[in-house]
């Protein structure tokens, strides 16, 4: 009897690994279409981790007032761009050119591993000319002359700090509250809060690009825009730059649509019935993230089919907007996905970090990001988008007042700093042409209304009608938040 038990055990085992082998080869997208909302065909109520959900897939109770925002699109600009060069304007460092950064400012904080060998730590003034904008006069670069006729939409923060002084740890932190990986991100925590307003979309889709200022930068992990401990479903979707942006938008010669819907229909009735057995919830995300690519194989192709765009948008944002996997490209795209619903669209550009070669590598990210950035929020404004809309612009930290390596009149480089940064935000409840906060004369320390990454995040919630302090989720015994136990309202930039 007990020979008869092993058989039966054996042939369960194998008979669940020939069934994943079979959906693995013939689902199609499955992991690429991570989703937000399951179809109509019952399941959705399978999906929710402990509380019930709303019609579009978001938690009951939220929001929990009445939100400004229905969508965020954020431009991270990966490996932290030097806020000497562009937004903390601070002339004064001339008559201080190659002098050693006083003990009374660095007051022994902390170096990474790439100055600590230093001897000396002279000061570099920015080389760029800057001039005011706009009816608030805000000062800007010469290397932004597009976001300067958007400087009175904008807030500007200089006085943005962050705990991390390395990218991984600081772009972790920036995505997920934490520095330490495995929290979920932010847009995670969007998708488990809010739901989607497009089911034919994920609610949280991620697009990277790599800038010509520095094209070797600093990489990009998946897991900072994973869903953490939350249900996967909730992770964002990154689309791919080279082919479709999604794989397996095609079906297979001799697989029409109809015949790939009941396929899916009959895989995921094997899955309900294997979730009726094991309650596992990943088999309900499962059955959603089928659901979602056999409807992304019709929406997605619409989505990035750019031929209906008139030729004074596409002008707009600049010659590089018809080539995929630029960063012209994806702000167009990013303005396409958040009209069609999508709650999150984050792009991340790389090619900030600039230990040696700063001048000349950052016209490259400027040439690669200005005019796109600003065609966009024009365009969203032209649409009536950015009434309810909120857009971010930002690194993970900023750059140090001393050269790193050599310092000539014209060349330098600049170390990580997460001392002070900046920082800005436009759109709908953000007060426009302000600037907030502000730095000592080396752009090393705050001297007024500091900004923590926790108050970003608890400001953003905010606008979406959540209150940080409340959107938790149960792990390991503890709830879970953002925001960890910190973040405070940034009160004075709210509209």
């Amino acid at each position: 009897m007990d020979t008869w038990k092993l058989l039966n055990h054996i042939w369960q085992v194998q008979d669940q690994m020939n069934r994943r082998a079979f959906i693995s080869k013939t689902a199609g997208l499955g992991f690429a279409a991570l989703a937000s909302l399951l179809s109509e065909q019952g399941y959705a109520a399978q999906a929710a981790p402990l509380q019930p959900k709303s019609r579009a897939g978001g938690l009951s109770g939220l929001p929990h007032h009445s939100p400004k925002v229905k969508r965020i699109i954020y431009l991270f600009q990966s490996g932290a761009p030097s806020q000497f060069e562009l937004f903390d304007y601070k002339p004064q460092l001339e008559k201080f050119r190659a002098q050693e950064l006083p003990d009374s400012v660095r007051m022994g904080q902390r170096l990474t591993g790439m100055t600590s060998g230093q001897k000396s730590f002279p000061v570099a003034p920015n080389i760029f000319k800057f001039k005011q904008h706009g009816e608030s006069g805000v000062m800007l670069s010469e290397l932004l002359p597009h976001t300067g006729t958007i400087s009175d939409k904008i807030c500007l923060i200089r006085s943005m700090h962050t705990d991390a002084i390395n990218h991984d740890p600081a772009i972790t932190f920036f995505q997920t509250g934490f520095q330490l990986a495995g929290r979920p991100s932010i847009g995670s925590w969007l998708s488990y809060g809010l739901g989607t307003e497009n089911k034919d979309l994920p609610a949280y889709v991620v697009l990277t690009s790599r800038g010509t200022g520095r094209p070797d930068d600093q990489p990009l992990y998946d897991r900072l825009w994973g869903s953490g401990f939350l249900p996967t479903q909730h992770q964002g979707v990154k689309f791919r730059n080279v082919g479709d942006p999604v794989l397996f938008l095609s079906n297979p010669e001799g697989v029409d649509r109809e015949a790939r819907g009941e396929m899916i229909a009959e895989v995921n009735e094997l899955n309900k019935m294997k979730y009726d057995t094991v309650k596992d919830p990943e088999i309900s995300t499962r059955i959603s993230q089928y659901e979602m690519a056999f409807r992304m194989q019709a929406s997605v192709p619409d989505l990035i089919d750019l031929s209906k765009e008139p030729d004074h948008v596409l002008d707009m944002y600049g010659p590089d907007v018809k080539k995929p996997g630029t960063y012209a490209y994806n702000c167009l795209l990013a303005r396409r996905l958040s009209e069609r619903g999508v709650r999150f669209v984050q792009l991340f550009h790389m090619g900030w970090d600039h230990h040696g070669g700063l001048p000349s590598a950052i016209r490259g990210q400027c040439k690669d990001t200005d005019q796109p950035t600003a065609a966009l929020i024009k365009d969203l404004e032209q649409r009536g988008l950015m009434e309810d809309t909120l857009v971010v612009w930002g690194g993970e930290f900023g750059r140090t007042v001393y050269s790193q390596g050599d310092l000539t009149m014209d060349n330098y480089g600049r170390d990580h700093h997460p001392r002070c940064f900046s920082l800005w935000l436009t759109g709908a409840g953000i007060k426009q042409g302000m600037t907030y906060g502000e730095t000592d004369d080396y752009s090393y320390n705050i001297v007024r209304d500091p900004v923590s990454v926790h108050d970003l995040h608890a400001t953003i919630l905010h606008l979406l009608g959540i209150d940080h302090t409340r959107l938790t989720y149960r792990y390991q015994g503890r709830d879970f938040r953002l925001t960890d136990v910190f973040g405070e309202l940034l009160k004075p930039i709210l509209s």
